[in-house]
């Protein structure tokens, strides 16, 4: 009897993609047969790199998790499972905020495609704190993020910051 691949995606804006990603998504690419990062293009927010740069900060940073896709998406992540033939979302989660956030909307996705599940993994502690926010203000600042994301993240974080700062004067 043949089985079918269990899929999972694991969506975000990766802006930037940080350790605290990489960890979750070498958890989750554990438990199923294939994980699928979705890079949301993210008309919502506005990001400090392109999709195109942060879908290759991505795949640079997973290249050597053989069951590790990264695809760009637009809409709805429900939508975006169909397509996929998800089974799971894969949720990160660092703190009690993150959690009433993540259960809010899997009850709504569970409402949108009741045959998707959720799961939620957590972090390693010491990259629980870690938030991209954080991480590009922290950046913005001169501060040191080297044990926040990998050293190209790092290095295309300076970049950009310098851009704009050249931008500025």
């Amino acid at each position: 009897m043949a089985t079918s691949s269990r899929i999972a995606v694991y969506s975000g804006t990766f802006d930037p993609f940080t350790l605290g990603h990489e960890d979750v998504v070498r958890r989750a690419a554990g438990l199923f047969d294939e994980l699928i990062i979705g890079v949301a293009v993210a008309h919502h927010k506005k990001t400090l790199f392109s999709l195109d740069a942060r879908i290759a900060q991505v795949q640079a940073d997973t290249r050597a998790m053989a069951n590790v896709r990264v695809l760009p998406f637009d809409g709805l992540i429900m939508d975006f499972c169909a397509e996929q033939q998800a089974v799971a979302v894969v949720r990160g989660i660092r703190n009690l905020t993150d959690f009433d956030y993540e259960a809010q909307m899997a009850a709504m996705n569970r409402k949108l495609r009741p045959t998707v599940e959720t799961v939620f993994l957590l972090p390693d502690a010491p990259l629980q704190c870690i938030s991209s926010t954080l991480v590009r203000e922290i950046s913005k600042l001169g501060g040191d993020v080297q044990h926040m994301v990998s050293a190209g993240v790092a290095a295309a974080l300076r970049q950009a910051h310098a851009a704009v700062a050249q931008k500025g004067l």
